[in-house]
């Protein structure tokens, strides 16, 4: 039976990403900064689909807790890492306070990172694995620091999966547009304020199911949703200031 480590597991994706690999049969690790909602998570699947649950409380912004979660990837036995901790801040960087700003890059960049530099080795000694970064569309358009933070996962993600998926690990970048979850609430934006037409949502139960599609067909990449497909290839043919406009909708 495989056993999947999923960071952010609290609510939202990584919820939603314990909820169905659950259903398929696989062990959790459910990592989050919350113990009490990590209990609640995992009681719920416990008592739906019987499965081994483990919780591990970390906050992967302190140094000591992520070592806590590297040493737990290190000693073996994860088949799925779900690199899906993070938060959004406000669009206009010059406003944000800087320590805001490093502590974001640290969570989406570090953090997912030395994740990743943990499990890969007991991975590539047992000749199968998989690593599933939820990233952004942000991070293909130029959209503040989440979309360069976002940017870079995919860009490793790539590379990642040309280079391990020979040796057995696959590595996939799952990039949801706008999801309901509560990121924007965290944000301050309660539902309907979040300045985002109502036909750019996405519900988390199909990005996830999309995602894991994906990765287990060895994509490096994973757009859920035609629409989100679209927006980015077109972006690609379009002038950094119209992208920039475009992207600024929205939270």
């Amino acid at each position: 039976m495989a056993t999947a480590l999923i960071t952010g597991a609290s609510s939202g994706l990584g919820a939603e990403f314990a909820r169905q690999l659950a259903a398929r049969g696989a062990g959790l690790v459910l990592v989050a900064r919350a113990r009490a909602a990590l209990d609640e998570v995992a009681a719920e699947i416990r008592e739906a689909h019987g499965v081994d649950v483990e919780v591990l409380a970390a906050d992967l912004l302190d140094a000591d807790a992520v070592a806590t979660v590297e040493q737990r990837l290190a000693a073996g036995g994860i088949d799925v890492l779900v690199n899906n901790a993070g938060f959004g801040l406000d669009l206009a960087f010059e406003k944000n306070a800087v320590d805001d700003e490093v502590r974001h890059l640290r969570l989406h960049v570090e953090a997912a990172m030395r994740l990743m530099h943990a499990a890969l080795p007991a991975m590539l000694e047992r000749g199968s694995g998989r690593v599933v970064n939820i990233a952004s569309v942000a991070g293909f358009v130029p959209r503040g620091t989440y979309g360069a933070v976002k940017s870079w996962l995919i860009s490793f993600s790539r590379w990642a999966n040309v280079v391990y998926a020979p040796r057995g690990v696959t590595v996939t970048a799952v990039c949801p547009g706008f999801v309901h979850t509560d990121f924007h609430a965290r944000l301050g934006l309660p539902p309907g304020q979040e300045g985002v037409p109502n036909g750019m949502w996405l519900d988390a139960a199909t990005v996830v199911r999309e995602g894991l599609r994906d990765a287990a067909r060895g994509r490096s990449v994973s757009i859920p949703s035609w629409r989100y497909k679209s927006l980015v290839a077109a972006s690609r043919l379009l002038p950094d200031a119209v992208v920039v406009a475009a992207a600024s909708r929205g939270r």
